[in-house]
């Protein structure tokens, strides 16, 4: 069972990821400091789980991509 995240959290993790996509890579400090720029949350302990979900939102993704490069 995966961690359960609030729904604004993946929201906005997602809409980031949709609007920027090259401009998360899957490291969380540098994710933090885009969230921070990248959008008004004002709150540090959103603020660093929307980056962690995004890095997640981008392991997965590559991961995808390199299953789909070896098939």
């Amino acid at each position: 069972m995966g961690k359960v995240r609030p729904a604004f959290i993946k929201r906005t993790a997602r809409r980031l990821l949709e609007k920027y996509p090259d401009a998360f890579t899957t490291d969380f400090e540098h994710n933090k400091r885009m969230v921070m720029q990248l959008t008004d949350i004002t709150s540090k302990r959103v603020r660093n789980r929307v980056a962690g979900y995004v890095t997640r939102l981008v392991k997965i993704k590559m991961r995808r991509e390199s299953e789909e490069a070896i098939e």
